[in-house]
């Protein structure tokens, strides 16, 4: 077992969870200015129509991620335990199985997309005018599926063995790559949205080669050796299982997308499509730093449960929960106090800064509420406790959110549409309190090991 992995049953948890969460914050900084400033290129070099699109195309790329997620979480959960209690060989096969069940989906994935994209272009609530945009980039995305799902599942893994730096330094590679051949292919080449998407997909495909010669380095606690194609269905089985509610999570923000899209089509039309394009980055970059805490808590708390070392456990959830909820008042104070400011980093169209800063105002006023969700649900998949976080993640996005969704419009029109984010945070919210209370003590009774 290397130095790194070693250290999650020794270290400080305070020293841990700032070695770990400070370069997972960092790259998903980095990660959020790539998106704020795709955003931003896209919309001074294609215009509103193209801020739309990316809007449109949205639930493909969660889908592209939510596989990613399932696999990589629910793999990282297994090998973070399971080095944890000394089993160095069963978090070899795992990675193992990880890797194929990645590159198996996202290519089917990418294939199946392909051939029904005029449809779900139209599905996904594209107007007339904005239907080739979306499909234009959507097309070049898909070729760098497996990229993009190999290098975001992965990432996964590496944290899980206590090594956030080079997770942080793939994030960074990737996202200042796209930064820089954004404008060059979409202004200076004068390839539009598809520019965009090939800036993507280069971005994606660095990021994934980075990451297998840090696997091949001998650096990682992990190993190639003895790779060989053979799918262990019981344990991907287990795998999926524990990430299947990352899966469901970020799956139920494609539906959700899809959702918005036609409400706000119904309601607004393109205009409202491209505000909540706009909304929707800068909601996601707030968002950003409380995943980089959730992300450098799980293997601290995977690691010292496998080792049953329950009270570093709790001290490791405990900072987090605070560093989260903190960094959620932050967001709602800089949101509420300047939205006009932050719109008009994406646009200076006068009518997209209105209706984009009203939005933004609205979508966030639970964002204080949000911290703790994340950190709940990142929680019970650390502990391998699939049902419950299968629970929480289905709570805000499907169970709370969609059926807001449909109702408010019919009372409040298009600002409907905009309060259903905020009631359906604190829905959740208190899901996630009651089921904390419920659960937190028995979490350590008999505790299955991996």
């Amino acid at each position: 077992m290397k130095e790194q992995s070693k250290r999650l049953g020794e270290d400080k948890i305070g020293s841990l969870m700032w070695r770990l969460s400070v370069p997972a914050f960092i790259g998903m900084f980095v990660m959020g200015m790539y998106n704020i400033v795709d955003t931003i290129f896209v919309a001074r070099g294609v215009g509103s129509l193209g801020v739309a699109a990316l809007s449109i195309a949205f639930p493909v790329q969660m889908i592209m991620m939510a596989m990613a997620a399932m696999f990589g979480i629910g793999g990282a959960s297994i090998i973070s335990r399971a080095l944890g209690a000394g089993k160095g060989e069963e978090a070899n096969r795992v990675y193992h199985q990880v890797i194929w069940l990645v590159v198996i989906s996202s290519l089917v994935l990418a294939i199946i997309t392909f051939i029904f994209l005029d449809p779900l272009v139209t599905m996904f609530g594209a107007t007339p005018e904005i239907h080739q945009y979306a499909k234009d980039f959507l097309q070049i995305l898909l070729l760098g599926s497996v990229f993009q799902t190999f290098a975001m599942a992965m990432n996964n893994i590496v944290r899980s063995e206590g090594n956030a730096k080079i997770a942080m330094l793939t994030m960074i590679i990737s996202a200042v790559l796209n930064m820089i051949l954004n404008p060059i292919f979409i202004m200076g080449l004068d390839m539009g949205i598809r520019g965009s998407a090939f800036a993507t997909l280069i971005a994606q495909a660095v990021g994934a080669i980075w990451l297998l010669i840090y696997f091949l380095s001998g650096k990682s606690s992990l190993t190639l050796k003895g790779f060989r194609f053979h799918i262990d269905w019981k344990l991907s089985g287990s795998i999926m299982a524990i990430g299947f509610p990352s899966f469901i999570m970020m799956s139920a923000g494609s539906i959700v997308s899809i959702s918005v899209n036609w409400m706000l089509n119904i309601h607004g039309g393109t205009m409202a499509i491209a505000a909540y394009g706009v909304a929707n980055r800068i909601a996601s970059f707030m968002i950003m730093p409380i995943n980089g805490v959730t992300q450098g808590m799980q293997p601290i708390v995977g690691f010292n449960y496998g080792s049953r070392e329950y009270k570093r456990v709790v001290k490791a959830v405990k900072m987090s929960i605070v560093a989260a909820t903190v960094m959620s008042v932050v967001a709602f104070a800089v949101v509420e106090l300047f939205p006009n400011l932050l719109v008009s980093v994406f646009t200076d169209d006068k009518q997209l800064l209105k209706d984009g800063a009203h939005a933004v105002q609205i979508v966030l006023l639970a964002a204080p509420t949000i911290g703790f969700q994340i950190v709940c649900g990142g929680l019970y998949q650390a502990l391998g406790r699939a049902r419950i976080s299968f629970v929480i993640s289905l709570m805000r996005q499907i169970i709370c959110l969609i059926p807001l969704l449909l109702i408010l419009p019919n009372f409040w029109g298009l600002d409907g549409v905009w309060y259903a984010f905020p009631l359906a945070d604190v829905g959740a919210f208190t899901v996630c309190l009651i089921i904390m209370l419920r659960t937190w003590r028995g979490l350590f009774k008999n505790p299955e090991m991996v």
